[in-house]
């Protein structure tokens, strides 16, 4: 009898061990980085053919990020781990919906303002994974005291998120900065 109970408990111990547990970090299919950036630059190209926009120059960087300069600053690039300092208007390219801003009077007039939320410059440290990525490249390649508009594709934005409401899955953000300065 003994050993029927050891047999049993090997047969099933042997048959729990050969079942695949699910991987708990498995989150579906990977995002697609670069067929999604391809999308977008497309979305984009178009996109530059019919705003009308106001410029000096524009900058395509090889990111996929386009900076739309509007005034020339003065002073060092920001690098890596710099403070930069800015106020924004955040829009999204298609539509042209503000779905966030550092100014209080944009945010009512939007209606997207928060009640207790201090409404100033933002500040963020320059490749410290703070903001969408977008950013990073765009501020590398502006001068302090700069006006630009940035346009963002969604593989450096918010990508497939589902977390805010206000951006739709990638989506190509557009942001109006006033680069204040840096640290």
């Amino acid at each position: 009898m003994m050993r029927n109970y050891i047999l049993f408990a090997f047969l099933l111990a042997l048959t729990l061990s050969s079942c695949e547990t699910p991987n708990p970090f498995d989150q579906g299919p990977a995002y697609d980085f670069e067929g999604n950036l391809a999308i977008d630059r497309k979305k984009i190209a178009a996109y530059l053919d019919t705003a009308k926009i106001d410029s000096i120059y524009r900058i395509h960087d090889p990111s996929g990020v386009v900076i739309i300069v509007q005034k020339e600053g003065v002073g060092t690039r920001p690098s890596s781990n710099t403070v930069v300092y800015t106020d924004y208007i955040g829009k999204l390219m298609q539509g042209g919906t503000v779905f966030d801003t550092s100014y209080e009077s944009v945010a009512r007039a939007k209606n997207i303002f928060v009640e207790g939320r201090v409404y100033k410059p933002f500040s963020f440290v320059v490749g410290a994974s703070s903001v969408v990525t977008g950013w990073d490249f765009a501020f590398r390649r502006l001068r302090p005291l700069s006006k630009a508009v940035l346009v963002i594709p969604s593989p450096l934005g918010y990508q497939s998120q589902k977390s805010n409401p206000k951006i739709p899955e990638n989506s190509v953000l557009v942001f109006q900065i006033d680069f204040l300065g840096i640290d």
